[in-house]
């Protein structure tokens, strides 16, 4: 049971890594490691200040005892002067109390001062390390950014980015539907000209049919046009020219209605009608 619980932590705990590991921004990491620099350096700051406050109030108490210690010596030779030795004895005891006093203080005068020089040189070496520290960060930063901003150009051009892959696969998707639409169009044309599908609205028409038609108009206009001339010119209709692939077939024979007009025309006598009963 226990194994299992060791492998769940496991996992959870290189599951976490590696989320935190995505989500890590080595510039931040750099501006926070440089930012705790900052407040340890300040810290020693403060305590060397403090350090010195308390070196200057023991110099302080130092020359108050220095004061006294004068006073008393001063005393102490006034009271001789006027035979009071007693006074004078007095004077010189509390001298002693006094000097005792400065002794000790003078002692911790010099440890106070010993311990502010140890923090004034490591607070100059701390302060050199945080401005190496930060040069070497915003080195870093920079570097970062320029290697980010060319993965990401580089990325957009070859189209493996997420921003390019997205547009990358919108226009191959735009590309495949279009050619599906192509491709159906095209097989809709084939099918419609080769009469396997039929246009409801009757407005397609295959090669052949449209290439009849448009033999058929071209007949009726020479047609017509020849009538029209025959008309101005009082003489026999001009035939009409020969439509392209009819110019080596025979001329049509005359209608019965055709050769009675020319006899009229030339003099002739026309053919009598036959009766219904008579037999040609």
């Amino acid at each position: 049971m226990s194994g299992i619980f060791q492998r769940m932590s496991m996992i959870f705990r290189a599951k976490a890594d590696k989320a935190l590991d995505r989500a890590e921004d080595p510039r931040e990491t750099l501006d926070y490691s440089y930012q705790r620099q900052l407040e340890l350096l300040q810290k020693v700051r403060r305590g060397v200040a403090d350090v010195a406050t308390s070196r200057k109030r023991v110099e302080l108490q130092a020359n108050g005892l220095n004061n006294q210690i004068d006073k008393l010596n001063e005393q102490a030779k006034k009271a001789l002067e006027v035979n009071r030795e007693d006074l004078a004895r007095e004077a010189l005891t509390r001298k002693s109390g006094l000097q005792q006093q400065l002794g000790d203080l003078q002692t911790q005068h010099a440890q106070l001062q010993g311990e502010e020089e140890k923090l004034v040189r490591a607070s100059q070496r701390l302060q050199a390390k945080v401005d190496s520290f930060r040069t070497r960060k915003e080195t870093i930063k920079a570097t970062y950014s320029a290697a980010e901003a060319q993965t990401r150009i580089n990325e957009a051009f070859t189209g493996i980015g997420e921003e390019m892959g997205d547009v990358g696969l919108a226009i191959q998707r735009a590309e495949d539907k279009t050619a599906e639409m192509q491709a159906r169009a095209g097989a809709v044309d084939e099918l419609i000209a080769s009469g396997v599908l039929n246009d409801p609205t009757g407005s397609t028409k295959d090669d052949i049919t449209m290439e009849l038609e448009r033999m058929a108009s071209t007949s009726d206009v020479e047609n017509e046009l020849a009538a029209m001339k025959a008309e101005l010119t009082g003489g026999p209709a001009a035939a009409a020219p020969a439509i392209e692939g009819q110019a080596d077939q025979p001329a049509a024979a005359p209608t019965q209605q055709e050769q009675t007009s020319e006899q009229i025309q030339a003099g002739q006598p026309t053919p009598s009608q036959p009766s219904p009963g008579e037999v040609r």
